[in-house]
């Protein structure tokens, strides 16, 4: 396998002198979905010594229309995610040291997964988890590569410690507004988009080349892009990366969940939520197919064999489960 990587190298920037760094380079991946799995397909083919991907969630048949590690057979067999990728991962280059962690990725466990990390990779599907993992790579002084797509519609921002604003920096700034690949629906290439950038940004920092700080975005269907220099939103008094109160590794910030006693209910409130308007939410759950009622109060939505009742303070009540992990999914699946 002497000529594994012999058109890499060729490629000067890269060079062999690039993939020795490459080689000892350590890459996490926060989440296997759609993102996670293009970009570390990439990262391990290109020769990322060492590849480590986090996910909660296992495999179902809506994810093989984009999530290109995964076959019908993991979904026979719910394989987790994480699991399932580190199997394919393997078979692609043996020569990477592939490990999946089937886990919920929190402020109390996101230092260890990423205490010895040259880049991490967000591939989440929630902003609480982004928040949590931009404030534990600014702590740590990490490269943190943000992603999100919906739609046609994708954006990236790569999060340089000391140096460009981070995410919390730019949150008020995100177009996203709360739409998941469940309510708004999401085509592959849109993905994969994200993931070109994402990884292009990879190599460059793990080979020491510069990259370009500004906040890319396009919509493929509209045949609309945008490069965006946001260095003047870095702010001083940013909580995260300004004044290093990092909030959101705080449990004050957190999502709380408990079991109900004797209902098979879990309760999920965030202290991060605002007041959310609940006409606009009830419109896109019922244009995503599910069974909504409303009131000026709360909606309530039906999916999955579960039931989910969100009230205007986004604290919500997810019945027909006492399992947190499975609420916590289906909340963040519906609302983002």
């Amino acid at each position: 396998m002497t000529d594994r990587y012999s058109r890499q190298e060729l490629f000067q920037p890269i060079g062999p002198g690039g993939q020795q760094k490459l080689k000892a380079s350590h890459a996490v991946i926060i989440g296997a979905g759609a993102l996670g799995t293009a970009g570390a397909e990439m990262l391990v083919r290109a020769g990322v010594g060492k590849v480590t991907i986090a996910d909660r969630d296992y495999v179902e048949w809506s994810n093989l229309q984009r999530q290109q590690l995964y076959t019908e057979d993991d979904v026979r067999q719910e394989m987790p995610k994480a699991a399932a990728a580190e199997k394919r991962l393997r078979s692609i280059n043996s020569d990477v040291d592939v490990k999946g962690f089937v886990m919920d990725v929190t402020a109390e466990n996101v230092s260890g997964l990423i205490s010895d990390a040259s880049i991490i990779v967000d591939a989440t599907d929630n902003f609480e988890t982004r928040l949590i993992v931009n404030d534990a790579a600014v702590q740590k002084g990490i490269p943190f590569l943000y992603g999100a797509c919906v739609g046609s519609y994708g954006l990236s921002f790569t999060v340089i410690p000391d140096v460009t604003p981070c995410l919390h920096c730019l949150l008020e700034t995100l177009p996203l507004g709360g739409l998941t690949c469940d309510t708004a629906g999401i085509i592959s290439p849109a993905v994969l988009q994200v993931a070109v950038y994402q990884a292009a940004d990879a190599l460059k920092l793990l080979t020491g080349e510069p990259i370009e700080h500004v906040l890319r975005s396009f919509d493929l269907w509209k045949n609309e892009r945008s490069e965006v220099n946001i260095a003047k939103l870095k702010s001083a008094e940013c909580p995260s990366c300004g004044t290093n109160e990092f909030p959101f590794l705080s449990f004050e910030n957190q999502t709380k969940a408990a079991v109900l006693c004797g209902r098979n209910t879990v309760q999920i409130r965030t202290e991060m939520a605002e007041q959310i308007e609940l006409k606009t939410l009830a419109g896109r759950l019922r244009q995503a197919g599910l069974d909504v009622s409303a009131n000026p109060y709360l909606i309530s939505c039906r999916s999955d064999s579960l039931k989910m009742v969100l009230f205007r303070d986004g604290r919500a009540l997810i019945h027909g489960t006492s399992d947190i992990s499975r609420a916590k999914s289906f909340y963040h699946k519906w609302i983002g």
